[in-house]
């Protein structure tokens, strides 16, 4: 069983979380959150989106450079592809709760061009209040983590994606988890038959996940 082990920083998002813990409360509260130093130089919190409750949770690492200007997750080339493939697993994202693992985009400037850099785990560890509340409000049967950022900090450990891809774990969440690999890796190939392997792979594993929530469901 995978359990939230990992050491707590002296300062997280822990408080600035409302009272209060329904979706819009959360939302609303994490526009000021100053919980990491990830604030100062992204243009807002970009929280989770979906309804409550959601059977599918999907988190992946963190904000990129046009979720931070929009204010939405996964707007960007790597949220096309997973569009894509829910709706090759016949997974409605209108169905599905979808966050991040950070809520603040970290970059570095480079001429006119933000480039994404990974988050610390730090500042995940910081941030992990807000996607506990999450999974609290969300309810869900299954949490997909995408990439290692996501998986470190819901499993409370290291995570190797290529060693525990694909697999499903008990969690003291209330959810099962499913790791597999964050959709911008797949694009980050440069070869076509290697992108389209991958994507092919991780098509497959969401249809792994559509039919967990049915084994779930009928148990």
């Amino acid at each position: 069983m995978l359990t939230f082990n990992l050491m707590i920083t002296t300062k997280s998002a822990a408080e600035f979380l409302p009272e209060k813990r329904a979706l819009q409360s959360l939302r609303e509260a994490a526009q000021s959150c100053q919980g990491c130093d990830l604030y100062k130089n992204a243009t807002q919190t970009v929280f989770g989106e979906g309804p409550p409750p959601a059977a599918v949770m999907l988190v992946g690492e963190q904000p990129g450079d046009m979720e931070d200007r929009q204010g939405h997750p996964f707007v960007g080339p790597a949220g096309r592809l997973l569009d894509k493939a829910l709706a090759k697993a016949n997974i409605p994202r209108e169905q599905v709760y979808i966050t991040n693992a950070v809520k603040h985009f970290k970059w570095i400037r480079r001429g006119k061009r933000r480039l994404h850099q990974k988050a610390v785990i730090r500042q995940a560890i910081a941030c992990r209040p807000w996607l506990q509340a999450e999974i609290e409000v969300i309810q869900p049967k299954v949490v997909v983590c995408m990439g290692s950022t996501a998986a470190q900090s819901l499993a409370g450990r290291p995570v190797r994606i290529t060693q525990e891809r694909g697999k499903f774990f008990d969690s003291d969440l209330g959810a099962t988890l499913f790791i597999t690999n964050h959709p911008s890796a797949i694009l980050r190939l440069r070869g076509d038959d290697e992108r389209e392997e991958e994507y092919q792979r991780f098509v497959a594993e969401m249809k792994s996940v559509k039919r967990k929530l049915g084994r779930l469901a009928a148990a």
